[in-house]
């Protein structure tokens, strides 16, 4: 029987449970998949942390997945056209992808891009589809110079090379010890801390700032960004929604209509680019399925070096 990992209470990953559970069968419109790999993102932990309205307890965990198709229901295409049984497929924005075996609407998964893992496939689309809209809902055009907070990460990571294809420059914070993954994207690196603004200034080399993405969360992030960025319209958080609401910048989650809306619309020119080999999925380690917590508590303990994976054992 398969298994997956549920929220019982409201808190940490600490109490949830990895439970047996009856996989439904597909039906129309529906796709079953045996999950070979899981993505881990913090939004997996956030969303249980707390209660919030309309929320119904258990909650099943995990929002992609790479895997295989075991079984499509009648009639059914997945999002990326033709599909049978055996095929890889990646699925995002699902319910319950820390599982061994799920059935989803089959509208959520697409070919799995054969220049990537199953690992790395499970980890394309959250981070790429926010980086995605970060750079669309500040209207970014190619020539232009921004500055980019959080670049060494995971959303960072994949701005700095959606950015490079279209002839962006980016400046992008990180630590000293992170510089080489920023420079292997193509951006410019700058070390955070007191000062920011000035080494901005100095890296974009009299060019102007025209946006400010924060992928971060930070007061410097958000206060650089005011101060290099004339137009405050052309600031997007996607962790500090409280500075949003003070400040009057952008903010966008996965939670948000018009956000979902644009992330499930960019789904498959992700997926293209990433066959193409045009987009990467920098790993940083695997965990077992059953090991879920332990991943998410070593992602919490601040800069894991890639994207994290659960392995279902065979």
């Amino acid at each position: 029987m398969a298994r997956h990992w549920i929220a019982t209470s409201w808190g940490s990953p600490d109490a949830w449970q990895f439970v047996e559970y009856e996989v439904p069968s597909p039906g129309p419109g529906e796709v079953t998949i045996r999950v070979r790999a899981a993505g881990v993102n913090p939004a997996d932990a956030k969303h249980v942390a707390a209660a919030s309205p309309g929320a119904e307890l258990p909650v099943p965990i995990g929002y992609e997945v790479s895997g295989e198709i075991t079984a499509l229901g009648p009639d059914t295409r997945i999002g990326s056209g033709e599909a049978a049984v055996g095929d890889e497929v990646v699925a995002f924005r699902v319910r319950g992808g820390y599982a061994t075996e799920l059935t989803i609407p089959a509208e959520k998964a697409f070919k799995k891009p054969t220049t990537l893992t199953h690992p790395e496939a499970a980890n394309l689309l959250l981070a790429g589809t926010t980086a995605a809209e970060m750079l669309s809902v500040t209207g970014v055009a190619p020539g232009e110079t921004i500055l980019l907070h959080g670049a060494s990460g995971a959303v960072g990571v994949s701005v700095l090379q959606q950015a490079a294809l279209r002839g962006i420059r980016v400046i992008g914070t990180s630590s000293v010890g992170r510089f080489d993954v920023v420079e292997r994207f193509g951006g410019i690196p700058v070390s955070y801390g007191s000062g920011l603004a000035d080494r901005v200034r100095d890296a974009a080399a009299g060019e102007r700032i025209s946006a400010g993405l924060d992928a971060v969360g930070t007061d410097e992030a958000v206060d650089v960004s005011l101060e290099l960025v004339a137009d405050r319209a052309r600031i997007v958080t996607i962790a500090a929604f409280g500075r949003a609401n003070s400040d009057g910048i952008l903010a966008i989650a996965g939670s948000m209509p018009d956000s979902a809306r644009f992330r499930d619309a960019v789904r498959g020119r992700l997926v293209a680019l990433a066959q193409a080999g045009e987009l990467v999925v920098p790993l940083a380690r695997t965990f077992t399925l059953e090991d879920a917590p332990s991943a998410l508590a070593f992602l919490a303990d601040g800069h894991p070096g890639g994207k994290l994976a659960l392995i279902p054992s065979d």
